[in-house]
């Protein structure tokens, strides 16, 4: 019987993962990341149980993964990572004002969940570390374990992961990856955990209201981030209060009305213009990433496999050139819209994941 340090966010799908653990055997812990940020400024998650609220690391989350520990009878303890997390927070607000679109769940991921985790988990001699994300983990024929898709494609959460050390793979377990979701669900009403029909998580926790550039304003006072907005000419036609407020892609929330969609293309920071113009100007064919993480055998000649750009985004084909300084450069077979600084580029073959970084330059096809 292996023991297995489980992180339990409080919802269903941590929460059906504790119970499959036991079933297999495994010696579960229950672990639950508070991140310890004060709400005096506005500027964090506000201490309430409404059930609006989609988060995953609140004082009702935490109560919630604690009556499923006790219900299963596993141990259960509450970690503070207050100041790993004030890190998060900072790259987040960091990254949009330099005019980027950050993914804080990914960098959780891979500082928190399969970092400190790793850390907690060897303090109690534990041989594995497990979570409930749709991933799955599979042996290759030549003996490294590879990161693959869950086998729910409406779930499939591998994306996120990419970040994760290769090092780790086989000492990580993703039990709900072989499931689909209203197998999960179906499980904890069976089970009668009163998480069952609780809704996912889909906002960023310290961010609940989801206005990202009050957040920002919050942390960073007295910042002036105003300027233009232009068209990809050139042409002034309005102003906006600051920059981390759009990304690229955005369309809705421009403030100007020019008789026919217009969507963000650019982010010139220096200048603190927002650079507008149609979707097809949007679109791009080449992008460059850097900070690479591979899951296999790094390449040291073009790749051809499967790029994705976004979490919901389907993957496209492409040829993958490594470049120096840990960065790749993807030629896409196929234009994708909205490739936006600061997103991660994750590379697959079929269902395996070969490995990712961070976007930090296009070009337009």
């Amino acid at each position: 019987m292996a023991r297995v340090v489980l992180a339990m966010s409080g919802g269903v799908d941590s929460s059906v993962a504790a119970w499959l653990l036991r079933q297999q055997g495994h010696d579960v812990i229950g672990l639950f990341m508070r991140h310890g940020q004060a709400v005096d400024d506005g500027c964090a998650i506000p201490a309430d149980s409404s059930p609006r609220r989609q988060g995953c690391c609140s004082a009702a989350d935490a109560a919630d993964a604690r009556r499923v520990a006790d219900l299963l009878e596993i141990p259960f303890y509450a970690l503070n990572f207050e100041s790993e997390f004030s890190r998060i927070i900072d790259y987040f607000v960091d990254q949009y004002t330099a005019g980027r679109t950050p993914n804080p769940c990914i960098v959780c991921n891979t500082w928190l969940k399969f970092g400190k985790l790793f850390e907690y988990a060897d303090s109690v001699d534990a041989q594995y570390v497990a979570t409930g994300h749709y991933a799955r983990l599979e042996k290759t024929d030549d003996g490294p374990m590879a990161l693959c898709r869950g086998v729910d494609p409406g779930k499939d959460q591998a994306y996120v992961l990419f970040g994760i050390d290769r090092r780790r793979l086989d000492r990580l377990l993703f039990p709900v990856g072989t499931h689909h979701k209203e197998e999960i669900r179906r499980i904890a009403t069976e089970l009668g955990l009163q998480v069952a029909e609780k809704p996912d998580s889909q906002e960023i926790c310290f961010v609940p209201d989801q206005d990202h550039a009050r957040f920002i304003r919050r942390r960073r006072r007295g910042i002036d981030t105003s300027g233009e907005i232009v068209t990809t000419d050139g042409t002034v036609v309005g102003r906006h209060d600051g920059i981390e407020r759009f990304t690229i892609g955005q369309r809705k929330g421009l403030g100007v009305a020019l008789g026919e969609p217009r969507y963000v293309v650019r982010l010139d920071v220096a200048s603190r213009r927002v650079v507008i113009g149609t979707h097809d100007e949007l679109a791009c064919g080449e992008l460059t990433a850097a900070e690479v993480n591979w899951l296999v055998d790094p390449p040291d000649v073009p790749l051809r496999c499967q790029v994705k750009i976004r979490y919901r985004s389907q993957p496209v084909a492409a040829i993958v050139e490594p470049l120096d300084g840990n960065r790749f450069r993807a030629r896409l077979d196929e234009p994708r819209h909205g490739v936006a600084p600061g997103q991660a580029a994750v590379c697959y073959q079929g269902d395996r994941v070969l490995g990712g970084g961070w976007i930090e330059d296009f070009e337009p096809s």
